[in-house]
């Protein structure tokens, strides 16, 4: 199973997904598990030039260099910044590590290791400070775990001893805020990240296999499918509490934490310096999409994948449904990775424009998000380099920064030589 390459692992279970029926659960999750190794790494540093080929040939191009500024990283998930020294940066491991990388002093270690599955896409995937850190000393992890005979998606907050030096400080206490059970190892969602409004959202995928065999997207009875919305502060009988103006607050049977659903899996996803949330949504089998997610709208999955219908294939229900502001076919990727706006002075061809990338084909693109309700112009291509695109990161100089999966590099994008 592990000499199998990417392509052939997913076009067999893509042909097993097709022929299983909605009601063989176990089987589903059986085969979703047996087919998630890990992947063939495809390149040592230095990384080979990039290729502008496909529809890139006919874009404008940005040229960039990738710099590696961290290496010997396991499956990286998630890309964070200390807020106080934008050098040490902390990365997440699939199998449960959290790390630190101090850029400058060239040194590295460990904050803790959690116990986490791994399978397919679960794992240690997300991270959050605290809006108020170091003030308020707290960070938020999004991780994947077995809880009796369930496996859950759990959120916790983790305070620390001494804001002041995530490489020396201690974790004093850590509380459950969220457990969300997962009916498969795949599309668990896993990105945590706070509001210009001080609230924590959190991105729930529709919970795997494909297709979405218990319409999880379209039914807002479950978390799965959503993007949540709530208040880190704890209330009297409970861990956390709901902001007043969450649009399902007061509908009878939908979790008052919904900010937003019909997802698929919004994998990745940041708020622009104008506020608005940009989320990256990996589509099924034909189409990837990127969305301007608001307060109670509905973003179409499985109605839709994309612009497009998918189920039904034709004539599908589009009153209400929002559509993508960018979409891209599978001629060009296969699963999309959000990413950042690049804010940073040093880079002008780059700075306002939102980066992004497809983990499979190693795609890098950039393009200027558009007002509310039109859509994109295309984007720059920055070139197809030889990586899996697992995550992206911003350092709190706005520079963006990119996670190779296969080989645990990490890269800071920079202008050319």
């Amino acid at each position: 199973m592990e000499d199998m390459s990417i392509t052939v692992r997913s076009l067999l279970c893509s042909c097993l997904l097709t022929l299983c029926s909605p009601g063989c659960a176990e089987f589903r999750r059986t085969l979703v598990e047996t087919f998630s190794g890990s992947y063939d790494p495809l390149a040592e540093p230095p990384i080979p030039p990039p290729a502008y080929d496909g529809k890139d040939s006919l874009r404008e191009r940005i040229p960039i260099r990738l710099t590696p500024v961290a290496t010997g990283v396991n499956r990286p998930t998630d890309l964070q910044f200390d807020p106080l020294r934008p050098e040490v940066m902390i990365v997440l491991e699939q199998e449960g590590r959290m790390r630190w990388f101090d850029l400058g002093e060239r040194t590295q270690g460990t904050v803790k290791t959690y116990n986490v599955l791994s399978v397919s896409e679960q794992g240690l995937l997300g991270m959050a400070f605290h809006p108020q850190f170091p003030g308020v000393p707290k960070f938020y992890l999004n991780m994947t775990v077995r809880d009796g005979n369930r496996d859950v998606t759990r959120i916790i907050e983790v305070e620390l001893s001494s804001p002041g030096d995530l490489r020396t400080s201690r974790i004093v206490h850590e509380r459950t805020l969220l457990d969300v059970e997962q009916p498969y190892q795949n599309h668990n969602g896993g990105q945590l990240a706070f509001g210009p409004d001080g609230y924590l959202y959190i991105g729930f995928g529709d919970g795997g296999w494909a297709g979405d065999p218990h319409n999880h997207g379209q039914d807002l009875t479950t978390i799965l499918g959503s993007m949540l919305r709530i208040d880190v502060t704890q209330s009297a009988t409970a861990p956390y509490t709901i902001p007043a103006d969450n649009p399902f607050l007061h509908e009878h049977g939908v979790p008052p934490e919904t900010w937003a659903y019909g997802l698929r899996n919004a994998w990745r996803y940041c708020f622009t310096p104008d506020g608005r949330l940009i989320a990256a949504d990996v589509g099924q089998n034909k189409w990837e999409e990127l969305d301007i997610v608001e307060s109670g709208k509905n973003y179409g999955w499985r109605f839709r994948e994309g612009r497009h219908c998918f189920d039904p294939a034709e004539d599908c229900p589009e009153e209400g449904l929002i559509d993508p502001f960018y979409e891209y076919g599978h001629d060009e990727g296969v699963s999309i990775t959000g990413g950042y706006v690049y804010l940073a002075e040093d880079f002008r061809q780059l700075k306002g424009l939102y980066v992004f990338g497809d983990f499979q084909m190693g795609r890098l693109w950039a393009l200027r998000i558009p007002d509310q309700n039109s859509t994109a112009s295309e984007p720059f291509t920055l070139g197809r380099w030889e990586m899996l695109i697992s995550t992206f990161g911003s350092d709190p100089n706005g520079k963006v920064y990119v996670a190779e999966f296969g080989h645990g590099i990490i890269y800071r994008i920079d202008p050319p030589k």
